[in-house]
């Protein structure tokens, strides 16, 4: 049985990740120091034999006993609440973090696969954005923390693969939703759904001109994983195309919901990119991937996870936890 070692598996897009791999017959390693992760998202794979759980800071020496076969190092904040709250641990999860996953990967001869993002394009003078493109990013802004934690964590990832021989693979992920997403992360996706299920206006940053384009978990995951056995080791994105302006987005939510409250505007944060939509000419023609989900599809399912959670909890996640 191949084993793989995730590192952030407690969180949105690790704990996909988790299933995916037990489901594809893997001993499955989660790592996860639960600082923005919640054993919620992880707890149906307790009970299984071929799963296994380490509450763990990635920022520290990893160990690891037995053979690896596969790293994937998704431990982060993701959210610009999270990496402004805490963004001394955002830098220390992609820089130390990385080193860490790498030296792990070379003692035990594993593949490993980092979580890049779109962010490191920044906010983009080429629209869409191709994997040659360098980025437009301010490294002392308030989101430089994140940014420049991830362009440092590629630069790492090519020295181990290109000085020690490392099997790596690099994805950059662009905007992406579905179920066990945090109602508290700042992403627009859950806090339009959050406010419209709390009876609250919708509040969208600027006069919501600026676009994203939002990809459905399980594709982002059918990807990921096509890219992790593939033989590419340069960066690859991995998103969906179909772009839309934050206020479309807001006014498809009120849609959805049913609900009357109206769009408000607030000022636009630092640094906020105006546009975001992945070339993903590469994922089609290396991993024969491109996403199957549409917005309307996902987003339907993505709302009734919301729906589905307690009254307490869609309040209490209101309010952003507090880190120590």
């Amino acid at each position: 049985m191949k084993r793989v070692l995730i590192t952030g598996g407690a969180g949105f897009l690790g704990s996909h990740l988790c299933d995916r791999f037990i489901k594809e017959g893997f001993h499955v390693i989660a790592m996860d120091n639960l600082i923005t992760g919640d054993l919620k998202n992880i707890e149906h794979l307790f009970k299984l034999p071929n799963f296994e759980f380490y509450h763990h800071d990635v920022s520290k020496f990893i160990h690891v006993p037995g053979e690896l076969d596969y790293i994937l190092h998704f431990a982060s904040p993701a959210s610009p609440i999270d990496y402004l709250k805490i963004p001394i641990q955002t830098l220390k999860v992609g820089s130390l973090g990385i080193h860490n996953c790498l030296g792990l990967a070379r003692v035990k001869n594993a593949r490993v696969l980092i979580a890049s993002t779109s962010e490191v394009y920044g906010d983009p003078l080429v629209h869409p954005q191709t994997e040659e493109y360098w980025g437009n990013v301010n490294p002392v802004g308030p989101r430089g923390v994140y940014d420049e934690a991830k362009r440092f964590q590629e630069a790492m990832t090519m020295a181990y693969h290109t000085y020690h021989g490392v099997e790596t693979r690099i994805v950059r992920i662009f905007n992406t939703y579905g179920p066990r997403m945090r109602l508290n992360d700042g992403r627009v996706l859950p806090a339009f759904i959050g406010q419209a299920l709390r009876g609250e206006d919708l509040t969208m940053f600027g006069d919501g001109s600026q676009t994203r384009a939002f990809c459905y978990v399980d594709d982002l995951v059918e990807g990921i994983y096509r890219l992790l056995l593939s033989d590419y080791a340069q960066p690859v994105n991995i998103g969906n195309p179909d772009e839309i302006t934050i206020k479309e987005f807001g006014e498809e939510i009120i849609k959805l919901t049913c609900t009357s409250q109206k769009l408000i505007s607030l000022p636009l944060p630092t640094d906020d990119p105006k546009q975001r939509k992945p070339d993903i000419t590469k994922a089609k023609a290396i991993l024969g991937w491109e996403p199957k989900v549409s917005r309307a599809e996902g987003l339907k399912i993505t709302y009734e996870y919301f729906k589905s959670l307690s009254q307490e909890d869609l309040h209490r996640l209101a309010h952003h936890k507090e880190f120590k």
